[in-house]
């Protein structure tokens, strides 16, 4: 029986993609190579600097661990510049009112997230108050596919792996959830989050005593 429900943050409650993009495409610019919105695919899910040496082998540059932190850390100068703007507007259609439906069952709700400005953003969305835990990259050793996140989560929540399910749009991200023992709904393509138990376009008319029927 699902007890809790784990959400990831970008992609699946909010849309920061396109903020990180601007970010690190400025700085990999600024090193004199760019990186395609294709290739920022491959970054959802992934870490802060697991993402930055992944960007450095792309553009073929060697940079010290000193270095590294220094890039990281002006990148999300950056970012946060431009996520500080973020409203409740900015929340990803359907999610409020599936939240609702949440909040008249005795399911728990945690936020799994390898983001370490989560709980900036959902404070600007207006919606930090409506998690029962908030796991982010503060709190964590380890990126996604790593399954540590989703298992702070449970353990927040007081339950087991089992008793929760998973909502992620990132690939990486699906693949912790699976390594976590728990049932993972994709949300995006499913053509490409394959390993999802289930895989739903966005939250919009989504009603949740027919979505848990369909995962249990």
């Amino acid at each position: 029986m699902i007890k809790g429900f784990l959400f990831d943050l970008d992609g699946v409650i909010v849309e920061t993609a396109i903020f990180h993009y601007q970010a690190w495409r400025k700085m990999a610019n600024d090193l004199g190579f760019d990186i395609s919105e294709e290739f920022n695919e491959s970054l959802k899910g992934v870490s802060r600097m697991d993402s930055l040496n992944l960007i450095l082998q792309h553009g073929n540059v060697m940079l010290s661990e000193e270095e590294k932190l220094i890039l990281a850390a002006k990148k999300n100068e950056h970012y946060l510049t431009l996520v500080s703007q973020m409203t409740s507007d900015d929340i990803l259609p359907g999610v409020k009112d599936f939240f609702e439906q949440i909040k008249k069952t005795d399911i728990k709700i945690a936020l799994g997230s390898v983001s370490k400005n989560a709980k900036m953003i959902l404070e600007g969305v207006g919606l930090i108050n409506d998690f029962d835990a908030i796991i982010d990259g503060t709190k964590i050793s380890n990126g996604k596919p790593d399954p540590e996140v989703f298992l702070k989560g449970a353990e927040e929540l007081g339950l087991q792996p089992n008793e929760c399910l998973v909502f992620e749009d990132a690939v990486a991200g699906v693949e912790a959830g699976k390594r976590a023992g728990m049932k993972v709904i994709g949300i995006g393509h499913e053509n490409v989050l394959t390993q999802a138990d289930l895989v739903l376009k966005s939250f919009e008319n989504i009603n949740l005593s027919d979505l848990l029927s369909k995962i249990s």
